[in-house]
């Protein structure tokens, strides 16, 4: 097992948690870094509109 942590970022509570804390179905992760969960809305924003813009052009 790795030593690593992993950050996660909670939709249901809006914070992030270091490792799996709570129900999978609430979480976005796992991020390298505590900076990195804390940006996981606007990550998945971006995410979102780059799949559209690829969906778009199919």
């Amino acid at each position: 097992m790795s030593d690593t942590v992993q950050w996660w970022f909670n939709n249901k509570t809006g914070e992030v948690e270091s490792g799996k804390q709570s129900l999978g179905l609430d979480l976005d992760g796992p991020f390298a870094t505590k900076e990195e969960a804390q940006r996981a809305p606007e990550i998945a924003r971006e995410r979102s509109r780059a799949w559209a813009e690829e969906e778009s052009r199919d």
